[in-house]
């Protein structure tokens, strides 16, 4: 086991899948001698060289394009986009085409794209967003976003490994704020599988990213008033894991869905819609969902606190769905 922080967690996947696989290189702005805008891949280029640590002009469009190619020619591009906001550029490539080669002519597109994202940075509305629901929409993408450094290494370690193209939301707030323990060797999580962090009896919440330890914090929170909270963590957000999602449900009756991103189209409201669809006789109180207000991120430190889900507003959540 070595204690690793999120950050390090990413960085250290990509290193070890690269010694291991020499098909692995990686594609983005400012990654090579600079070492990535969050010095994910700081030393890389030293180790790796030029030809697998690839500095792209800034034109998302093109490298993302030039990585579908390499991929389909065999090799496992990791393409970095250096703000998640910036994924709308190479949309189009990312949906019209490497979502669709394998259905298309069975070409496999093993791409990995990371795309740092989410708030409380002070960074505003163009370096904030949690555009992940753009993507759980598209058949042919897979979708993670880890919470803790081990899920972030495994997750990725497997993203890079699957022959489809991934696209891995990783949390710039969680970066240097999260460390654990993580395994050595050779290990992976698997994609499409949820976890649960915290077992409970009265009321679930479900989250991911950095909504994990927030609602983890409320949690502890409300215990002291005796309500019992369960927190799933989806870790995967396409395939969502259904058993998880119908399990914990059934085990509490009472549920409130959580994330960063806004509120209308998340993916709060399909996992609200498939626990109405397959178990609404389990539940015992309405489905609540607890997101961004639909404004885009602002700038201000007091409207983002303002703006972001907390601690403090899914206790509230918590304690009213409790009583209902």
């Amino acid at each position: 086991m070595t204690e690793l922080t999120y950050l390090q967690a990413i960085s250290a996947a990509l290193w070890e899948e690269m010694e291991a696989d020499e098909r692995v290189l990686l594609l983005g702005e400012d990654i090579g001698p600079f070492g990535g805008a969050f010095k994910v891949t700081k030393g890389f280029v030293e180790r790796f060289g030029e030809r697998r640590v690839m500095d792209m002009p800034m034109s998302e469009w093109a490298f993302v394009g030039a990585a579908i190619g390499a991929a389909m020619l065999g090799l496992r591009p990791v393409v970095e986009i250096q703000f998640a906001d910036f994924i709308a550029t190479p949309f189009d490539m990312i949906v019209n085409q490497a979502a669709t080669c394998y259905y298309r002519w069975q070409a496999p597109v093993p791409l990995v794209i990371r795309a740092p994202s989410g708030g409380g940075l002070r960074a505003g509305p163009f370096h904030s967003q949690n555009p992940e629901a753009w993507f759980v929409h598209r058949p042919g993408l897979k979708v993670v976003a880890p919470a803790s450094p081990r899920d972030a290494k495994g997750l990725l370690r497997a993203a890079i490994r699957d022959n489809n193209p991934v696209i891995y939301f990783e949390n710039k707030y969680l970066y240097r704020k999260v460390k654990e323990d993580v395994p050595d060797g050779d290990w992976t999580v698997p994609i499409g599988q949820a976890d649960v962090k915290r077992r409970g009896r009265d009321v679930s919440v479900i989250a991911y990213g950095s909504m994990v330890y927030e609602a983890l914090e409320a949690a502890e929170t409300v215990a002291a008033g005796g309500i019992d909270v369960e927190v799933l963590d989806l870790r995967t957000l396409l395939p969502l894991d259904r058993d998880a999602i119908l399990g914990t449900a059934e085990r509490t009756g009472k549920v409130i869905v959580v994330h960063e991103a806004t509120l209308t189209g998340g993916v709060g409201g399909e996992v609200t819609a498939i626990i109405a669809e397959h178990a609404f006789e389990l539940l015992d109180a309405p489905l609540v969902r607890l997101a961004a207000p639909d404004t885009p991120v602002p700038f201000s430190p007091p409207l983002e606190d303002f703006f972001r889900p907390n601690a403090v507003k899914i206790a509230e959540a918590v304690r009213k769905l409790a009583a209902y």
